[in-house]
């Protein structure tokens, strides 16, 4: 049997996942949470934001997290920037890897950085190209390209242009976001498409899926049929933002892995230590988390206890 491609999974839960909680997690756990996912063969973790403090205070500690992060050989460290700012911080605590972010639609863009998405365009064009000139490698994302929490459908002809500005302007991965997980196959395959078809290469491409009606792992597969094969993932399915209501978490990581290599595509991580990492997480938080495969891991833990106790 001929085997089949493999996919890159990058983790987004210690930024992404931990951004809207009311929960303010410890540096302590933040830590040792990327640690699991690095023991559990993740080898591309977004680990905070360098937004200010103000807006984003669950990640205020930034600079703390990546000074204490283990030093695995293989494993990449990403921050995210929204300007100069932020990427001169990301640089000054030693980060090879960062992440840039704009909306596709205009009212979600206003909310979320307080700028037109064109001069989001214009500042990020900037922000890429001085990341490449001091050898940091980028990542673009592109958010409510499946549709928006104020305006509604979202243009693709819009979202394609960005890709294709953004990775003109150097960015390595332009990430296409289900913000609000309005997101269905058949709109994946057509959004992808279009991107390709405006010029961006299909493995320059990555796609970011919330499960707010249950599609992220539907999307994800629709997206692996239409040929990307890099995804982001949130262990135990936690995320969300805080300039989309009613957004929920993203694609759990652990749930991918389950599918993905069920479906013979090699992951590279390990689905028992990913469940581990979830678990964790959730006793973290103090919550029942959405992702599934931790909580089999939680139960079949539960049922060796009581049966060793018997």
């Amino acid at each position: 049997m001929t085997p089949l491609d493999p996919i890159h999974i990058y983790e987004v839960s210690p930024r992404d996942g931990l951004q809207n909680e009311a929960t303010i997690v410890s540096t302590d756990d933040k830590v040792q949470l990327i640690s699991r996912l690095v023991a559990a063969g993740v080898q591309d973790i977004e680990v905070t934001s360098f937004v200010k403090p103000s807006w984003i205070p669950q990640l205020a500690d930034a600079a703390e997290v990546v000074e204490r992060l283990p030093k695995t050989p293989g494993v990449n460290y990403w921050g995210l920037v929204p300007n100069r700012v932020g990427l001169e911080r990301a640089i000054d605590t030693g980060l090879q890897c960062v992440a840039t972010f704009m909306s596709a639609s205009e009212t979600h863009n206003q909310k979320n950085v307080n700028r037109t998405w064109r001069e989001s365009l214009k500042n990020l064009r900037t922000v890429i190209g001085d990341a490449k000139d001091g050898g940091l490698t980028v990542r673009a994302y592109i958010s409510t390209v499946f549709g928006c929490p104020y305006e509604g459908e979202v243009s693709i002809a819009r979202s394609t242009m960005l890709a294709r500005e953004l990775r003109e302007a150097g960015a390595d991965t332009i990430v296409l976001s289900d913000t609000i997980g309005t997101g269905n196959p058949r709109m994946v395959r057509r959004v992808v498409s279009a991107a390709v078809d405006a010029g961006v290469p299909l493995d320059s491409l990555a796609l970011h899926m919330h499960d707010t009606r249950g599609t992220a792992v539907a999307n994800v597969i629709a997206g692996l049929q239409a040929g990307v094969r890099a995804f982001d993932g949130a262990i135990a399915g936690v995320g969300g933002c805080p300039y989309a209501p009613g957004a929920a978490g993203n694609a759990a990581t652990e749930d991918l892995v389950h599918v993905l290599e069920a479906m013979g595509h090699a992951t590279g991580v390990d689905l028992g230590l990913a469940s581990q990492a979830g678990a964790f997480l959730s006793n973290a938080l103090g919550r029942d988390l959405p992702g599934r495969m931790h909580r089999v891991h939680m139960s079949q833990v539960a049922a060796d206890e009581q049966t060793c106790s018997a």
